[in-house]
């Protein structure tokens, strides 16, 4: 198909991409083309497979070639067309609005570098959901596709949910755990159950935007305590607490979403004291957790789930397709979350908890997450080198999961910065997005699977050499020496 110079300074894996680029661009392998295996490809170049797995991967995630599972690897059909017109940046000012941005993750365009998406690719996902796993966990059901579900949640997942929190020092039953559509649904429900128009909720900042904007709408005051590196800044959560009289706190203490820090133990028993003290209720969002390579500590474990409520899902790990989550909670709060539970969906859905049940069952599901983390691993390095040479400043990098929180010079316009990336087809999100009063930031959160991709570095270290240039240009001009009038003889 082609050869590879292995004597230049571009990577093996660059090399490949580009190549295989470069033919789709000139028809030569047309729309609906079929990819050589990566073992045929690997065999054919002389390179390892995990060198075709990183190229494919890119091109994936560019949208020029997907995965049809057991089938290989196909030229995308929206290779032929065109991306994304200019116009889109700016429509109706909607760019970094929340919304936008999901939607922007969730519609995979073609030819867009999701460089701060909170997802994962779905190549990485392949695995986690076999076809088999689908039938076998349909076949576990008595009525097949007539099969009811409880609104708690079947019983045998709750109780194969609960084997695994206890696995991770949360002591808790099957009676104590109620499935949901996902962590998105955890939070609805959450509010639901507990807020109402004009309750002051504490919110982390940075934190989850979407959140935000959903407690907004409910008419909730949101007061944003600032989260640092071990964890929420406790001298500014003990003042909310004495001036606002909070109801609930949303925390994130595993792998914080965006910045992908990790509360210590020390933090998390400070914030059940104050949690006692001042009688709020906290919500523990866990859904990152499950990127953490080592043992964490909780507030769920060291609360026994008094006064915490735990919600995580497996929509972010194992698949977007298999949209299921659940909350852990004391008897009385989860009595309140499974009525409005049934007033807003009335149920869950039979057929994906029987999958789930399947999956967890099987043992599929600790393989795959093994299996992922090195991965995850692996692209972090990648993803840091590379972002770090681009001129990215990286705060406190954690030891795992999705995210690094990079920052750029504090003069760089970031909200240019993003519009003019995505003219580019490169999607970042400032830091101003991830901050409940929209503060400034200078930073970005980078996807660290996305982020390995060269092009981010590339148009990164020439907008901050440009900005560098003009810098010095500037500084030149200002130290040039003031030449004196001419005196008249």
């Amino acid at each position: 198909m082609f050869s590879l110079d292995r004597n230049a300074a571009t990577p093996l894996a660059d090399q490949i991409e580009l190549r295989l680029r470069e033919l789709i661009a000139a028809g030569q392998m047309p729309a609906g083309a079929r990819l050589p295996s990566i073992r045929q490809l690997a065999a054919q170049l002389q390179v390892s497979p995990n060198t075709v797995v990183t190229a494919y991967d890119r091109l994936v995630a560019l949208g020029l070639i997907e995965s049809r599972g057991t089938a290989g690897y196909f030229v995308s059909e929206s290779s032929r067309h065109p991306v994304l017109p200019d116009a889109a940046v700016l429509e109706a000012g909607e760019e970094q609005e929340a919304v936008w941005l999901v939607q922007q993750s969730g519609d995979q365009r073609a030819g867009v570098l999701l460089a701060s998406s909170g997802a994962l690719p779905a190549t990485w996902l392949e695995d986690g959901v076999t076809a088999a796993a689908v039938q076998r966990g349909l076949a576990r059901a008595s009525a097949g596709m007539a099969s009811r579900c409880p609104p708690q949640g079947l019983p045998e997942l709750r109780e194969r949910l609960a084997m695994m929190l206890r696995g991770i020092s949360i002591a808790v039953d099957a009676g104590r755990i109620l499935t949901t559509f996902g962590g998105t649904h955890a939070i609805d429900l959450i509010c639901r159950a507990f807020l109402q128009p004009g309750d002051c909720v504490l919110v982390e900042d940075p934190g989850y935007f979407l959140m935000f904007d959903r407690l907004r709408k409910e008419g909730i005051r949101l007061i944003p305590v600032t989260r640092r590196p071990d964890g929420i800044d406790l001298e500014e959560l003990e003042a909310a607490c004495l001036a606002h009289r909070p109801r609930l706190l949303f925390i994130q203490t595993v792998l914080h979403n965006p910045t992908g820090w990790s509360s210590s133990a020390a933090n998390l028993h400070k914030v059940l004291v104050l949690a006692q003290k001042h009688g709020f209720l906290i919500a523990e969002d866990d859904v990152q957790g499950q990127f953490n390579p080592g043992h964490a500590t909780r507030l769920a474990s060291l609360s026994g789930l008094d006064r915490v409520i735990y919600y995580s899902s497996f929509c972010k790990a194992l698949s977007p397709a298999l949209r299921m989550g659940y909350i852990a909670a004391d008897p009385v709060l989860l009595k309140a979350l499974m009525r409005e539970k049934i007033y807003s969906v009335l149920t869950g859905a039979a057929l994906l908890e029987y999958v789930l049940l399947e999956v967890l069952a099987a043992g599929r599901w600790r393989k795959h997450l093994d299996r992922l983390n090195a991965k995850l691993l692996a692209a972090r390095h990648a993803s840091a080198r590379q972002l770090t040479a681009a001129g990215i400043t990286l705060d406190h990098p954690g030891e795992g999961g999705m995210f690094l929180w990079g920052s750029v010079p504090a003069e760089l316009d970031l909200k240019l910065l993003v519009q003019d990336a995505y003219r580019n087809k490169i999607l970042l999100v400032r830091g101003a997005t991830f901050s409940a009063g929209h503060a400034f930031d200078s930073h970005l959160r980078f996807n660290v699977v996305f982020s390995q991709q060269p092009r981010l570095a590339d148009y990164l270290r020439e907008r901050l050499q440009s900005l560098a240039g003009a810098k010095e240009a500037l500084s030149r001009a200002s130290l040039a020496p003031i030449k004196a009038p001419l005196k008249a003889p």
